[in-house]
């Protein structure tokens, strides 16, 4: 009990963060269509958030050894509070990109020291209960942040400087915690291709997840209004895929276990396939096939990080997990900085569809790439223990790492 209490102010700044920073995507999106933004120059906003993800994924554990945890979670944070209150002083796409830069770039930093701070101080014995947890309140701030965008007004800077107020609020409790700061281990290296040496597939699915994951939350919202849904409806209509994402994981990791994993993710793939058609034909339905549509798409795609990364793990030795989960978080950034670009495009120019169609040939490609894979090697005599992993930063692998060596 006295260990939660000592994290209560790490878990209360993830849950101020995920609101604050993470209403910003769908705001964003709707305050573009307002201001009549080009669907390439929305999908440009997406973009530009994953590629600031990227860089504060990298630059946070450096600037951590420098001036501590505390300073750099302020520094971080504040950048993303300037790219939140930058939004109504210019109201132009390409400055829009740089704010949003920004807001990755905290996102990143920020999640980064807090799972620096939390591996430093967890102990095998806790570390299940404390991840658990970890994921309940990022999950809950997930969600609560879609639920926010019914209550705020697109382009508007009462909107924004909420936004910006919440995110401000989450200094006070990591910045005012009597816990001491941990010292700074050294920074994993960055090994892109130790994926694709691990696992091919693994490797491929962690790509397709970041298209998929990308296009969906930072696009999403353009489907929303394209298939006549308001604002208030389009908070719904995220929130729904991000509920029926966290239902599919226990489920999901129940079966990654028992049964190989490649027949997994090509099984998983096939539905999210079914998933795109469903959004397709929700398009013509009513508001609740939408919304069942949404939750459906979540529950099929949101697993696939999960278990890409299990199946890599499954060939990996136990010294090379961290590096092996920022190899993923790398290859996870690489696709959802390309996917908004292209979803946007292919909507501006042939409709709201036309994005799950694009997510839909990933995924053939995906199980096309999955059964090549079987016959080029079998499945591993043993199998790490199914986790969950968080797309937060490029050291969530020194917090699952123990997690994966219970061999199944």
């Amino acid at each position: 009990m006295r260990l939660f209490v000592s994290f209560a102010a790490l878990f209360a700044s993830v849950l101020l963060l995920q609101l604050g920073l993470g209403g910003v995507v769908p705001l964003d999106a709707l305050s573009g269509a307002v201001l009549d933004f080009s669907a390439e120059q929305i999908g440009l906003l997406g973009s530009a958030h994953f590629l600031g993800f990227f860089v504060g994924c990298w630059w946070a554990p450096r600037l951590m050894g420098t001036v501590g945890h505390s300073r750099a979670f302020a520094a971080f944070t504040a950048a993303g509070i300037i790219g939140i209150l930058s939004h109504m002083m210019l109201t132009d796409p390409y400055a829009w990109a740089i704010m949003r830069m920004a807001s990755g770039l905290a996102v990143a930093g920020c999640y980064t020291i807090i799972e620096a701070w939390m591996q430093a101080k967890l102990t095998n014995e806790t570390r299940g209960r404390a991840m658990g947890v970890y994921r309940v309140v990022d999950v809950s701030g997930n969600l609560g942040a879609q639920v926010l965008i019914a209550f705020l007004t697109p382009a508007a800077y009462v909107s924004y400087n909420l936004l910006a107020l919440i995110t401000c609020a989450a200094l006070f409790p990591l910045l005012l915690t009597k816990a001491e700061a941990p010292e700074t281990g050294d920074a994993p290296r960055l090994r892109p291709k130790l994926a694709w040496d691990k696992s091919p597939l693994g490797a491929v699915g962690v790509v397709v997840s970041g298209i998929t994951g990308a296009a969906f939350r930072m696009v999403g919202p353009l489907y929303g209004l394209a298939v006549g849904l308001e604002a208030d409806r389009i908070a719904l209509f995220l929130a729904a895929y991000v509920l029926g994402g966290a239902f599919a994981q226990l489920p999901m990791g129940w079966i990654a276990d028992k049964f190989d994993r490649r027949h997994v993710l090509i099984g998983i793939s096939v539905a999210a396939i079914l998933g795109c058609t469903g959004m397709v034909a929700g398009a013509q339905g009513n508001v609740v096939t939408i919304f069942l549509a949404a939750g459906f798409f979540g529950f099929t795609t949101l697993p696939i990080y999960s278990v890409s990364t299990a199946h890599a793990h499954d060939f990996a030795k136990q010294s090379e997990r961290v590096e092996l989960s920022a190899a993923h978080m790398f290859l996870y950034a690489v696709g959802a900085i390309a996917s908004p670009v292209i979803a946007s495009a292919l909507i501006s120019g042939f409709g709201p569809g036309a994005m799950f169609a694009f997510i839909a040939l990933a995924h053939v490609l995906l199980i096309v790439f999955g059964v090549a894979r079987m016959r080029a090697r079998p499945a591993p005599d043993s199998r790490t223990r199914y986790v969950n992993a968080p797309r937060t930063s490029f050291l969530i692998g020194r917090l699952t790492r123990y997690g994966r060596d219970d061999k199944r």
